[in-house]
């Protein structure tokens, strides 16, 4: 009995229902508003891709050719893996991957911690899928699938280490050549003074170790994965890897490598052209993603082919954002 004046006592309700994820309230959000055809069309053609092949597809997708500023955000960078993470979680890991890369590359801490999860979920069963381009740390993503599908069309690129455009064998192969002029004709010193002055001693350093490292992970990532059942798997991927960052065979680092290349070192590469339904579907996918990138201000996607996407979008400009605030409800 509650006496005069009292606030009763409400037993509170218990909630049987499950918290949600991030996820499941980002598609709730979602499913309040209508899919746009950009979306719609691009996921329908993920879909078939899946259909076909039976496996699971993840696009990973910058577009670094539809934007006229440079953006990190077109790079490969530590944000992908919970775009990854997010496109993951749900499909039966039992069917492998199918990754198709469309990139031009990135910070090699964040591709190596990529790859590092994508073993970590599927194994060694994943496949790469290069439409167009997978360049610099995409070309070293690749190298750590079974395998690299690819077309006439598609090209990946050298995998020498870069500071802030600066390539870092050419930095030590410059000192280098100083060093031995320096040797063999002393009173050529002034003059080479002013160019390996440059250099501080730490940053010199720093290239050496850059270079060792994109080597080292991406020969690990041939023997252990591409070359795995060869008995010469280490030298294989050695002679692969040395080809790839060698500037006296790529020449400079924006280099387009072309598929009968990359078969003459020793990849294995599956050739779009050897199945026209396959290959249809993925250039259709590929055109999807193109036209996205050109009819919105997205910068990444990452997609499956259950529509579960992440999507980085540039900043509208300032007049666009003014606009669309003066035309909001007071």
């Amino acid at each position: 009995m509650t006496s005069c004046g009292a606030t009763p006592r409400i037993a509170p309700k218990t909630y049987h229902s499950i918290v949600p994820s991030w996820d499941q309230v980002l598609a709730e959000i979602q499913g309040e508003r209508p899919v746009h055809p950009i979306d719609s069309v691009r996921r329908k053609y993920l879909r078939e891709l899946n259909h076909y092949t039976g496996r699971n597809v993840i696009a990973y997708y910058s577009g670094w050719l539809s934007e006229a500023r440079p953006a990190p955000a077109l790079n490969i960078n530590d944000e992908d893996k919970n775009a990854f993470m997010s496109v993951i979680k749900g499909l039966d890991r039992d069917r492998g991957l199918d990754l198709i890369l469309h990139t031009p590359g990135g910070d090699v801490a964040a591709a190596e911690s990529l790859v590092d999860y994508l073993r970590k979920m599927f194994g060694t069963d994943i496949r790469a899928i290069v439409p167009q381009l997978a360049m610099s740390a995409g070309t070293m993503i690749a190298c750590a699938c079974s395998s690299i599908l690819m077309g006439k069309q598609s090209n990946l690129g050298p995998i020498d280490p870069q500071f802030n455009g600066i390539p870092a064998n050419g930095v030590i192969a410059e000192f280098n050549k100083a060093v031995q002029q320096i040797q063999s004709n002393p009173a050529s010193a002034p003059l080479w003074q002013s160019i390996i002055g440059k250099y501080h001693p730490t940053f010199l350093g720093a290239c050496e170790n850059a270079v060792k490292w994109a080597e080292a992970i991406v020969v690990d990532w041939l023997s252990s994965g591409m070359f795995a059942e060869d008995e010469r798997a280490d030298n294989k991927a050695r002679y692969v890897v040395q080809q790839l960052t060698d500037p006296s065979e790529t020449f400079n680092h924006s280099r387009h490598i072309h598929v009968e290349t990359l078969q003459q070192m020793g990849l294995r590469i599956e050739c779009l052209e050897d199945d026209a339904m396959l290959q249809d579907l993925v250039l259709t996918v590929h055109h999807a993603y193109m036209h996205a990138f050109s009819m919105t201000r997205a910068l990444k996607i990452v997609e499956n082919h259950d529509s579960v996407a992440v999507v980085r979008q540039a900043a509208a400009p300032p007049n666009q954002v003014q606009a669309r605030l003066e035309a909001s409800p007071t």
